[in-house]
């Protein structure tokens, strides 16, 4: 099944720019987990599993560093976007307590 790009909708969480960006950077660390399968599928000697190790830490780096892209990029739109000062304390108490879950 062939699937055209994602449609990218205008919401407040994120700004279309940011979805972009985003999207890129996962489609890139998609790509780059696709050469892990082969590489695993073809090691053949104990240095093939090097390889392997080293760029499943390459992809794992790479997500991390998509994570802190969304949480930056987060903090941006969603405090930005705040009505008053309350609005955007509460936004950032929201987004520390994800940070702190999840990272």
């Amino acid at each position: 099944m062939v699937e055209g790009p994602l449609r990218i909708v205008e919401g407040k969480a994120l700004s279309a720019q940011q979805k972009k960006d985003l999207l890129n950077r996962l489609a890139r660390i998609e790509g780059q987990l696709r050469g892990v399968q082969k590489l695993i599928a073809l090691a053949d000697s104990p240095s093939d599993c090097d390889a392997v190790a080293q760029q499943m830490a390459a992809a794992r780096k790479a997500l991390d560093r998509s994570f802190v892209q969304l949480l930056t990029s987060s903090i941006l739109t969603q405090t930005g976007d705040a009505t008053d000062l309350d609005d955007a304390r509460a936004r950032a108490a929201h987004l520390a307590a994800m940070l702190d879950k999840f990272a």
